[in-house]
Protein backbone atom coordinates (compact mmCIF):
# COMPACT_ATOMS: atom_id res chain seq x y z
CA UNK A 1 0.00 0.00 0.00
CA UNK A 2 1.41 3.39 -1.12
CA UNK A 3 1.07 6.17 1.71
CA UNK A 4 1.46 9.50 1.55
CA UNK A 5 2.98 11.89 4.67
CA UNK A 6 3.48 15.74 4.33
CA UNK A 7 6.56 17.87 4.81
CA UNK A 8 8.19 21.15 4.41
CA UNK A 9 11.23 23.99 3.81
CA UNK A 10 10.83 24.13 -0.42
CA UNK A 11 12.31 26.98 -2.09
CA UNK A 12 12.15 27.89 -6.09
CA UNK A 13 15.09 29.81 -7.21
CA UNK A 14 17.04 29.94 -10.73
CA UNK A 15 20.33 27.94 -11.08
CA UNK A 16 23.97 30.11 -12.44
CA UNK A 17 22.67 28.42 -15.75
CA UNK A 18 19.36 30.09 -15.65
CA UNK A 19 17.97 26.51 -14.68
CA UNK A 20 14.81 27.07 -12.49
CA UNK A 21 14.89 24.73 -9.86
CA UNK A 22 12.49 23.65 -6.69
CA UNK A 23 14.12 22.20 -3.70
CA UNK A 24 14.25 21.42 0.01
CA UNK A 25 12.74 19.41 2.88
CA UNK A 26 10.43 16.50 1.63
CA UNK A 27 10.39 14.83 5.15
CA UNK A 28 12.38 15.50 8.31
CA UNK A 29 13.11 13.28 10.58
CA UNK A 30 11.87 12.86 14.50
CA UNK A 31 8.84 15.22 14.21
CA UNK A 32 5.94 13.56 15.24
CA UNK A 33 2.50 14.41 13.42
CA UNK A 34 -1.49 13.46 14.02
CA UNK A 35 -2.22 11.26 11.63
CA UNK A 36 -5.91 11.41 13.83
CA UNK A 37 -6.77 12.08 17.35
CA UNK A 38 -4.74 10.22 19.52
CA UNK A 39 -2.23 8.89 16.95
CA UNK A 40 1.06 10.49 15.80
CA UNK A 41 3.59 9.17 13.24
CA UNK A 42 7.32 10.56 12.98
CA UNK A 43 9.84 9.01 10.57
CA UNK A 44 13.11 7.53 12.20
CA UNK A 45 16.68 8.68 10.59
CA UNK A 46 16.85 5.05 9.45
CA UNK A 47 13.51 5.25 7.21
CA UNK A 48 15.35 5.47 3.94
CA UNK A 49 18.33 3.35 3.70
CA UNK A 50 18.34 3.10 0.28
CA UNK A 51 16.96 5.52 -2.67
CA UNK A 52 15.62 3.86 -5.42
CA UNK A 53 13.94 5.63 -8.62
CA UNK A 54 12.33 8.47 -7.26
CA UNK A 55 9.94 10.78 -9.00
CA UNK A 56 9.36 14.30 -8.02
CA UNK A 57 5.09 14.94 -8.68
CA UNK A 58 2.26 17.49 -8.52
CA UNK A 59 -0.14 16.39 -5.77
CA UNK A 60 0.81 13.30 -6.24
CA UNK A 61 -0.51 13.02 -9.59
CA UNK A 62 1.40 10.52 -11.17
CA UNK A 63 0.65 12.07 -14.51
CA UNK A 64 2.44 15.50 -13.38
CA UNK A 65 5.93 14.53 -13.35
CA UNK A 66 8.24 16.96 -12.36
CA UNK A 67 11.46 15.18 -12.37
CA UNK A 68 12.90 11.88 -11.90
CA UNK A 69 16.16 10.32 -10.14
CA UNK A 70 17.04 7.90 -13.34
CA UNK A 71 17.16 11.35 -15.56
CA UNK A 72 18.75 13.13 -13.09
CA UNK A 73 15.79 15.77 -13.31
CA UNK A 74 15.33 15.00 -9.56
CA UNK A 75 18.47 14.75 -6.90
CA UNK A 76 17.62 13.43 -3.37
CA UNK A 77 20.18 14.16 -0.97
CA UNK A 78 19.78 12.36 3.13
CA UNK A 79 21.40 14.19 5.42
CA UNK A 80 21.13 15.02 9.63
CA UNK A 81 17.51 16.53 9.65
CA UNK A 82 15.67 14.46 7.10
CA UNK A 83 14.99 13.94 2.81
CA UNK A 84 16.19 16.75 0.93
CA UNK A 85 14.83 16.89 -3.03
CA UNK A 86 16.30 19.31 -5.61
CA UNK A 87 13.90 19.65 -8.75
CA UNK A 88 15.46 21.01 -12.29
CA UNK A 89 12.39 22.23 -13.47
CA UNK A 90 11.53 22.04 -17.63
CA UNK A 91 10.61 25.18 -18.88
CA UNK A 92 9.30 23.69 -21.52
CA UNK A 93 6.16 22.37 -18.88
CA UNK A 94 3.82 24.49 -18.59
CA UNK A 95 2.09 22.68 -15.34
CA UNK A 96 5.68 22.63 -14.33
CA UNK A 97 6.25 26.26 -14.93
CA UNK A 98 2.82 27.31 -13.73
CA UNK A 99 3.62 25.35 -10.28
CA UNK A 100 6.85 26.87 -10.25
CA UNK A 101 5.04 30.52 -10.26
CA UNK A 102 2.49 29.23 -7.35
CA UNK A 103 5.26 28.79 -4.90
CA UNK A 104 6.98 31.89 -6.23
CA UNK A 105 4.04 33.34 -5.33
CA UNK A 106 3.47 32.06 -2.03
CA UNK A 107 -0.04 29.85 -3.34
CA UNK A 108 1.55 26.75 -2.93
CA UNK A 109 3.86 26.58 -0.18
CA UNK A 110 3.59 22.49 1.28
CA UNK A 111 5.32 19.43 0.03
CA UNK A 112 4.89 15.75 0.57
CA UNK A 113 6.06 12.21 -0.35
CA UNK A 114 4.62 8.52 -0.91
CA UNK A 115 6.43 5.63 0.44
CA UNK A 116 6.04 1.55 1.09
CA UNK A 117 6.52 0.73 4.68
CA UNK A 118 8.64 -2.01 5.16
CA UNK A 119 9.18 -1.72 8.75
CA UNK A 120 7.25 0.34 11.51
CA UNK A 121 7.37 0.42 15.14
CA UNK A 122 4.52 0.97 17.17
CA UNK A 123 4.63 2.36 21.21
CA UNK A 124 1.36 3.13 23.20
CA UNK A 125 1.73 5.67 25.82
CA UNK A 126 0.32 5.31 29.10
CA UNK A 127 -2.65 8.36 28.23
CA UNK A 128 -3.41 5.90 25.40
CA UNK A 129 -2.30 7.70 21.94
CA UNK A 130 0.03 6.06 19.97
CA UNK A 131 3.43 7.16 18.26
CA UNK A 132 3.93 5.36 15.04
CA UNK A 133 8.03 5.43 13.68
CA UNK A 134 8.62 4.83 10.30
CA UNK A 135 12.21 2.70 10.50
CA UNK A 136 12.25 1.86 6.53
CA UNK A 137 10.32 2.65 4.04
CA UNK A 138 10.73 2.67 0.10
CA UNK A 139 10.28 6.14 -1.14
CA UNK A 140 8.71 5.83 -4.49
CA UNK A 141 7.78 10.03 -5.08
CA UNK A 142 7.90 13.05 -3.64
CA UNK A 143 5.43 15.95 -4.65
CA UNK A 144 4.87 19.74 -4.26
CA UNK A 145 1.24 19.73 -2.57
CA UNK A 146 -1.55 21.68 -1.60
CA UNK A 147 -2.40 19.78 1.14
CA UNK A 148 0.19 17.86 2.38
CA UNK A 149 -0.05 15.63 5.84
CA UNK A 150 2.83 16.68 7.41
CA UNK A 151 2.58 20.24 9.19
CA UNK A 152 6.39 20.82 9.36
CA UNK A 153 6.72 21.43 6.19
CA UNK A 154 6.80 24.57 3.71
CA UNK A 155 8.27 25.78 0.79
CA UNK A 156 8.98 29.39 0.15
CA UNK A 157 9.71 31.05 -3.21
CA UNK A 158 12.50 33.33 -4.12
CA UNK A 159 14.58 34.08 -7.43
CA UNK A 160 18.13 33.72 -7.82
CA UNK A 161 18.40 36.22 -10.92
CA UNK A 162 17.14 38.92 -8.46
CA UNK A 163 20.03 38.15 -6.20
CA UNK A 164 22.05 38.34 -8.81
CA UNK A 165 21.25 41.38 -10.14
CA UNK A 166 21.63 42.96 -7.14
CA UNK A 167 25.41 41.42 -6.49
CA UNK A 168 25.93 42.81 -9.76
CA UNK A 169 24.75 46.19 -9.26
CA UNK A 170 26.95 46.33 -5.95
CA UNK A 171 29.95 45.07 -7.78
CA UNK A 172 29.53 48.25 -10.26
CA UNK A 173 28.97 50.48 -7.00
CA UNK A 174 32.31 48.98 -6.07
CA UNK A 175 34.71 49.18 -9.20
CA UNK A 176 33.62 52.73 -9.68
CA UNK A 177 34.60 53.76 -6.00
CA UNK A 178 37.86 51.88 -6.28
CA UNK A 179 38.64 53.72 -9.83
CA UNK A 180 38.03 56.77 -8.03
CA UNK A 181 39.85 56.05 -5.16
CA UNK A 182 42.45 54.83 -7.07
CA UNK A 183 42.65 58.10 -9.58
CA UNK A 184 42.32 60.67 -6.60
CA UNK A 185 39.03 62.03 -8.83
CA UNK A 186 36.08 63.62 -6.98
CA UNK A 187 32.65 63.12 -9.10
CA UNK A 188 30.41 65.67 -9.24
CA UNK A 189 26.63 65.83 -10.29
CA UNK A 190 25.78 67.79 -13.17
CA UNK A 191 22.28 67.92 -11.79
CA UNK A 192 23.06 70.18 -9.00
Amino acid sequence: MLRMSKSQNLEIRTETEGEKVIEGYFAVFNSPTELWPGVNEQIANSAFKSIGDVRALINHDDTLVLGRTKSNTLEIIIDDKGLYGKIKVNENDRAAMDLYSRVQRGDIDQCSFGFIINDEEYLTNSDGSTLITLKDVDLREISVCTFPAYPQTSVQARKQDLEQYESKKLNIIKENLLRRLKNGTKETNVNQ
